[in-house]
């Protein structure tokens, strides 16, 4: 008799068992597991002081002075919205071959951040090159008092600044392109192109020192170069951001509290001629626009 009990009890300790280790089998079959989390996005944003933000404080902790990185950047934005885990290596002055070479003591090519397992590339990149942006705004502003109803400014550069975006600037940003693309092989690639810096027609000297005429110039080479940088991305495959109907109106000669670029004079800025961080958050809403699309 006692036996026959001992029997029993065992038996049912076994359909217990049983019962219990089909339930735990049932609940891994049927639920999603929540134990394993995804690893975090990486993003990598490259490009010269309109991608780094110079001017716009704070700066990123650590980063290196020169290159003036600001917390509020287009990708430091970008990445604080998706939740990307940002390598921000952009650095004022930058040119293209800053990709491919040392620019400062202790800041190493820009293109050794991208890795294998970027998902996500932002950069602003060209202006730069030939020294293309500090030749415009820096002849057209010493010229400016020479004749201020004039195009002293076209009148001495001539056909170089669309000369160099078309036969440096474009080759040399199309190449970059493609090398981030083999550099980081499933990496989404997004190119912002530069706001307008002036007005369409009439300068608002003396807070931007440009002659009336070279407004229009200026502008075209800023559309040159834009034009240069779209073509590039479209022959790479990567997602070029246009911020020429964006930017119309929020040029340096707007108002203080309408401005995307800081004027030469009439500004508290320590960087002049470049976004604001109005500005930086327009550059990282229209990325936002396109990684949506």
């Amino acid at each position: 008799m006692r036996d026959r009990s001992k029997r029993s009890l065992v038996a049912a300790v076994v359909v217990i068992l049983v019962v219990a280790a089909g339930v735990v089998w049932w609940r891994a079959d049927r639920e999603p597991s929540h134990t394993a989390q995804e690893p975090q996005r990486h993003q990598v944003h490259l490009g010269d002081s309109f991608a780094s933000g110079a001017g716009t404080e704070p700066l990123v902790d650590g980063a290196q002075f020169t290159c003036q990185q600001s917390s509020v950047n287009f990708g430091q934005l970008v990445a604080a919205r998706h939740d990307y885990r940002l390598t921000d290596v952009s650095c004022a002055g930058a040119w293209t071959k800053s990709l491919y070479e040392g620019q400062y003591e202790g800041v190493g090519p820009q293109l050794d951040a991208v890795t294998p397992d970027t998902d996500l590339v932002t950069l602003m990149l060209g202006g730069n090159d030939a020294t293309l942006y500090s030749t415009l705004i820096g002849v057209c502003a010493r010229v400016e008092p020479s004749d201020q109803k004039g195009a002293p400014c076209r009148a001495e550069l001539g056909r170089a600044p669309t000369r160099a975006v078309d036969d440096a600037i474009e080759p040399a940003v199309e190449q970059a392109l493609r090398d981030i693309a083999v550099r980081a092989p499933r990496a989404r690639i997004v190119v912002a192109g530069y706001p307008w810096l002036v007005p369409r027609e009439q300068s608002c000297r003396p807070s931007v020192r440009i002659a009336d005429g070279d407004i229009a110039f200026v502008r075209g080479v800023q559309a040159r170069l834009n034009s240069a940088i779209e073509k590039a991305a479209d022959a790479t495959g990567a997602r070029f951001v246009d911020m020429a109907q964006r930017s119309d109106g929020h040029d340096a000669c707007a108002a203080d509290d309408v401005r995307w670029i800081e004027p030469m004079t009439g500004t508290t800025a320590r960087v002049t001629m470049h976004p604001n961080e109005a500005g930086q958050r327009a550059l990282a809403d229209a990325v936002d626009e396109a990684l949506g699309s």
